[in-house]
């Protein structure tokens, strides 16, 4: 019997947006990330539909992303982050101008940035999310769901299962707002599961979540097809397993595909080997990633040798073929025990093109590729279950995808402090959204023991307080910060974006119940997190 293949990619950046500066570092996380991984994945998927090679992919776009994506300030600028990086290649190419390789690299990086402004302006109007929209009433791309701010999903719960259904709802939420439909599939931040999310999905109406390998082969009771098929939850919703090996193969460095000595080494930039003086604005006084990067990985101990791009592209392509032969092999193995297999393998989004850069490559590729195999059809975890009705019903265990399968990464005594602070805000909302959830939906609210004698604080909504108080604590919730201050990568905006979301939700709090609103700071607070227009905060009770 055929077995089938689930090809999931987790689009997640965390909300950064910071319109109190005309230029922040961070935010370039969020144009990198739409130049090298977003722009080329989405018309990858074009010129698939273009051609009419039957493919299924699954993706989630997270709440946080899509509002970044959606958001006039970043695509703003976005479009000026792409003319300097264009100015900075055609620099680039004049003073190469003697150096052969160096000045088709060069052009080649012109090409890449206009390209991107060609595809994200003219073609596209700056929307990238109409392009999903687009792809996704093809039948070829399957979008999910995710958590509303990325929160991680079992700590959440063991402080309040009220703080984490909020997580799910408004995430849920969000996702019928951006796209016109009710999603079936949920992404766990994470692939965070704990006993019990379950029936929190399943009152968000999700059919089905992914989760790690040992989440499910750990689980009461065993399952009987390991991780080769889903298997129910108590609370409905089916838990498919990443498989390990193929997952391996493609996102290790030393032990898979993108470690070849042949890909572009991301390490190696121009914003650190040239001048300061050279970089121009693109740099703005920081030695940072420019995104021009002219050496490949090379051999272990080698000097640093210059990118081949034809190379590159070939060596993408024979890794596309290996690994399709890899999966065919695993699922005539796996197919032998009688029943109909399907392997899932879930990878963040970023993974192509921004830490992988031929990745998008090697993702066409391999989809072409598997088009010409009866053997080997790409499929939906949705469209696996609707033709595979009947599993087995299990418990899953506990897990992460972080490292060592837990949630050490996430509690360390790097980012321990932060959930003391969480939990008592999370308490305070709580107890907020229990004490006005039963006043009509949409009435403007009125603050406690306020009249109607026109004094300024007195007079303002309660309802705009409640929404920003919602959004302040959803955005201090976010895995990335906890995640950050481990690995150290950007420990202090990581650690600054939790107390100054806790702050704001402290003093907001704190005017709320004394009957004493500087409308002025709230007004200021709804400029800076304009997430979630709609959220409802009543969720929380």
């Amino acid at each position: 019997m055929p077995g089938h293949f689930a090809l999931i990619l987790h689009a997640h950046l965390p909300f950064v947006r910071h319109p109190e500066h005309e230029h922040f570092v961070e935010e370039e996380w969020f144009f990198e990330a739409i130049t090298e991984t977003y722009i080329p994945l989405l018309r990858a998927m074009q010129r698939l539909v273009d051609d009419f090679v039957p493919f299924k992919l699954t993706m989630s776009i997270t709440p946080t992303l899509c509002a970044m994506l959606q958001d006039q300030l970043l695509r703003e600028r976005y479009l000026r982050h792409l003319e300097l990086l264009i100015d900075l290649a055609t620099r680039e190419r004049k003073r190469n101008c003697k150096h052969p390789q160096l000045r088709e690299l060069a052009e080649f990086y012109i090409g890449v940035f206009s390209e991107a402004r060609r595809l994200f302006v003219d073609e596209w109007k700056c929307d990238l999310l109409s392009v999903v929209r687009e792809l996704r009433q093809t039948g070829a791309l399957e979008i999910i769901a995710s958590a509303a701010t990325h929160g991680l999903l079992p700590v959440l719960q063991q402080q309040s299962r009220h703080t984490a259904r909020a997580q799910v709802l408004i995430g849920r939420d969000a996702y019928v707002e951006f796209f016109g439909a009710e999603p079936d599939g949920f992404w766990l931040p994470e692939c965070g599961y704990a006993p019990g999310l379950e029936w929190i999905l399943q009152e968000a109406n999700l059919r089905w979540f992914v989760l790690d390998a040992h989440g499910l082969l750990f689980g009461a009771p065993r399952p009987r097809r390991s991780i080769y098929a889903p298997c129910y939850t108590p609370g409905g919703p089916a838990a498919f397993a990443r498989d390990p090996d193929v997952s391996r193969q493609v996102w290790s460095a030393h032990e898979g595909y993108p470690g070849d000595p042949a890909y572009r080494e991301f390490y190696r930039d121009i914003g650190f080997d040239l001048p300061m003086e050279h970089l121009g604005s693109i740099a703005r006084g920081t030695r940072k990633f420019s995104g021009v990067k002219y050496h490949r990985i090379t051999g272990r101990g080698d000097e640093k040798q210059l990118y081949d791009r034809t190379a590159a592209e070939n060596a993408a392509a024979h890794h596309a073929i290996h690994f399709l032969q890899l999966c065919q092999q695993q699922i005539r193995e796996i197919g032998e025990v009688g029943f109909d297999p399907i392997i899932v393998a879930p990878f963040d989004a970023e993974l192509f093109g921004h830490w992988w850069f031929e990745g998008p490559i090697f993702l066409e590729q391999l989809v072409r590729q598997a088009a010409n195999e009866q053997d080997f059809p790409l499929t939906t975890p949705s469209e696996y279950l609707a033709a595979h009705p009947t599993q087995q019903i299990v418990e899953p265990a506990a897990s992460t995808w972080g490292e060592n399968g837990h949630l050490a990464v996430w509690l360390d005594p790097s980012n321990a402090w932060i959930y003391p602070q969480l939990q008592s805000a999370t308490d305070r909302m709580t107890q907020l959204a229990r004490q006005h959830t039963n006043t009509v939906v949409g009435q403007p609210l009125r603050l406690p023991g306020a009249g109607l004698s026109g004094e300024g604080p007195a007079l303002q909504f309660a309802d705009r307080v409640l929404k920003q108080l919602a959004r302040e604590l959803l955005l201090a919730q976010s895995s990335d910060w906890a995640f950050l201050m481990k690995t150290g990568t950007a420990r202090e905006y990581a650690t600054k974006r939790t107390i100054d979301h806790l702050a704001r939700f402290n003093r907001l709090h704190d005017q709320f119940v004394t009957n004493n609103l500087d409308e002025e700071f709230l007004r200021d607070c709804e400029w800076q997190d304009n997430i979630f227009p709609n959220v409802n905060w009543r969720y929380y009770a």
